[in-house]
């Protein structure tokens, strides 16, 4: 599937959520919906969705969109980092977009500074659950097609997220870094 298929969907699914998807349980609508637009499609259709996925997925792993997750977060674990770039693709290529080319855009991305659940888990099992309810198999049948589709290929992302690796700890490198999320997130008291 094409990158351009894989938005369509995407912003179908947004629009049948029609609700505010900055909120964790706005996202998980958003991620319903996806299970429901991917559940009219054939089997090898999610499988290639799946394959989008991993590769926007792929895209945000970098160091710099990890910093603004755990601004955002309150703390970012290497799962809640999966979730946040969960939530990043229920708020639609745009956003996404904007954030993969600078992580500070989430500034203007109007998430409660004291809402931390800036996470979607069910963005990424949503290929998944659709191919169970097409074919009625298991999520292991989803994960041997995927495989199959891949030419049973290792997983191509790297050890690391890209770019410079920082400590998201230290005030003062996160305002440099990222200033106006550090400013929303971590104030100078």
């Amino acid at each position: 599937m094409d990158r351009e298929t894989f938005w369509a969907i995407v912003e179908r699914a947004r629009r049948a959520a029609g609700r505010e998807t900055v909120t964790a349980d706005g996202a998980g609508a958003v991620a319903r919906q996806l299970v429901a637009e991917l559940s009219v499609l054939s089997p090898a259709a999610i499988v290639g969705f799946e394959q989008a996925y991993d590769e926007v997925n792929l895209e945000a792993w970098r160091w710099d969109l990890w910093a603004a997750a755990y601004l955002m977060r309150g703390g970012c674990s290497d799962d809640g980092f999966d979730y946040f770039r969960g939530w990043l693709v229920a708020q639609g290529r745009a956003v996404w977009e904007r954030a993969v080319a600078d992580p500070d855009s989430l500034a203007e991305a109007g998430v409660d500074p004291d809402d931390l659940a800036v996470d979607c888990e069910a963005v990424l099992s949503a290929a998944g659950d659709a191919y169970a309810r097409v074919t009625g198999a298991g999520t292991d049948a989803f994960w041997e097609a995927l495989d199959a589709a891949d030419g049973g290929a290792p997983d191509r992302a790297p050890a690391d997220p890209a770019g410079e690796d920082f400590d998201f700890a230290d005030d003062e490198q996160m305002r440099a870094r990222l200033p106006r999320l550090a400013a929303i997130y971590r104030p100078v008291e």
